[in-house]
């Protein structure tokens, strides 16, 4: 393989280096590029997808707004990790891959750009970090990613407050309720791979859970975590995906947290995580298992105060982000 190029011309430099509020939004105020030439030519390791589709919402639509918000309303954190003593971006390269053009009520193509837009990051060995738009998003971005690295060979890993396996809803087979069942029925992800976490509330119903019962997806409810303790549970949840599959996939969808830190979703549940803690379980998943793929869906801007919906997004990302830097940090030394 050639040596990456890249270099960007001093007043994008410039602005890129700046504020969070000057110059140009891209998340992390990372270089933006927009071609999938660009991206053998740069190499980076991870590149942000943005994907501004909700017409899959059931609830409070808004989430299409999603990845614009945490590329331009997110406080800029800087770039050293305390816990982990780690300089982020001098071990990994991180790139703005823009966003997959959707077209407003049209499943099909909004799916298909998605996809290939996922794909063109995959593909060439680069880890996709996908922001929604609503969680039907995590049916074809995840599906690139497993098909890249073989289908039934990727782990799931889903924080959600709910389990987004239902067959169909009001009609909808692409709702953003059904995602999971559409993976897991298409053999990307079979069910046997699924570890959900954070579960709680009132739906899905008996039906579904016979379903997901028959199927082997494994739960870890917030009924569980608040028993045992979220230490606890991490380490179960870290050694099921080991023994699943080799690689993970890891989907979150922002109402795993409580309202209270979360209230710009659409279908908010009473209940829910601490960004205290879903921050270090991230981390410490993208530490300790090989994460080809991730994504955070279902944060709607609009319902959002003082933008701390975003910032707690934005911080789960900014979590693998560094634990991805430092596995390759280690795996140099």
């Amino acid at each position: 393989m050639s040596e990456p190029i890249r270099h960007l011309p001093d007043n994008m430099r410039r602005q890129l280096d700046a504020q969070s509020y000057v110059g140009p939004a891209t998340f992390g105020m990372r270089p933006l590029l927009t071609e999938p030439s660009q991206l053998d030519e740069w190499q980076p390791d991870v590149a942000i997808v943005g994907a501004p589709w909700d017409d899959s919402t059931t609830n409070r639509p808004g989430a299409r707004f999603g990845p614009r918000a945490l590329r331009a309303n997110a406080y800029d954190p800087g770039t050293y990790h305390l816990d982990l003593q780690v300089e982020m971006f001098d071990h990994l390269e991180v790139v703005d891959y823009g966003d997959a053009v959707t077209s407003h009520g049209m499943w099909e193509l909004s799916r298909a750009a998605i996809y290939e837009r996922v794909k063109e990051v995959a593909s060439r060995g680069i880890v996709p970090i996908v922001i929604g738009g609503d969680h039907s998003i995590t049916w074809p971005a995840a599906t690139a990613v497993a098909e890249h690295h073989g289908f039934g060979t990727v782990a799931m890993i889903h924080f959600d407050a709910h389990a987004d396996t239902a067959n169909i809803l009001e009609g909808n087979l692409a709702s953003h309720g059904t995602p999971m069942r559409r993976l897991i029925e298409s053999g990307a992800i079979p069910g046997t791979h699924f570890l959900q976490v954070g579960l709680r509330g009132y739906w899905p119903g008996e039906e579904d859970q016979k379903w997901m019962r028959d199927h082997g997806l494994k739960h870890f409810m917030m009924q569980e975590i608040w028993e045992r303790g979220v230490k606890a549970v991490m380490t179960d949840v870290i050694a099921a995906a080991r023994e699943r599959a080799d690689k993970v996939y890891v989907s979150i969808d922002i109402d795993v947290l409580d309202p209270g830190f979360a209230p710009a979703t659409g279908t908010p549940a009473p209940g829910g995580l601490a960004p205290v803690d879903l921050l270090r379980m991230v981390r410490q998943i993208v530490l300790e298992l090989d994460v080809v793929g991730f994504d955070v869906m279902e944060v709607a801007p609009a319902y959002d105060h003082a933008d701390i919906t975003v910032n707690n997004a934005h911080g789960l990302i900014w979590e693998a982000l560094a634990a991805m830097a430092v596995r390759k940090r280690d795996s140099r030394a």
